[in-house]
């Protein structure tokens, strides 16, 4: 399983990786929950220009087994989406760190951020199930 220290993560398996500003968060699923997931087959992904609130389900990522529904890590606007996801959804299975990437959101409260996990903190909550 790999889990970059770079980024930070939720509880619901998402990954940020925070701008040195901490204003812009890019998020997606973490190499785990694409494992759990199996073979990813459709996404759907917010508007640009959507405003969320952190926890809030923003995106659905369907897969052979199941679907499961993504959360903001943090409040903001939508400002990017990944379209080749719409295309390529596989993209999610072959590089959850890379290509996979789901949205970009605009943080409107950085303090936000200190709620989300390092590394070592989300391979604990990954490996506990």
């Amino acid at each position: 399983m790999q889990t970059p220290s770079e980024l930070k993560y939720s509880r619901s398996h998402e990954w940020s990786q925070v701008s040195a500003d901490g204003k812009l968060i890019t998020v997606g699923i973490s190499d785990f929950a694409q494992d759990q997931l199996g073979d990813v087959v459709f996404v759907e992904l917010p508007e640009p220009g959507r405003k969320v609130n952190a926890g809030e389900a923003v995106a659905v990522i369907e897969s052979v087994k199941t679907a499961s529904d993504i959360y903001a890590p943090v409040s903001g606007e939508i400002i990017e989406v990944n379209e080749a996801l719409l295309d390529a959804p596989e993209g999610i299975n072959d590089s959850p760190y890379e290509a996979g990437w789901l949205f970009k959101i605009r943080s409107e409260n950085p303090a936000e951020l200190a709620e989300l996990l390092d590394a070592a903190a989300y391979i604990k909550i990954a490996e506990e199930g």
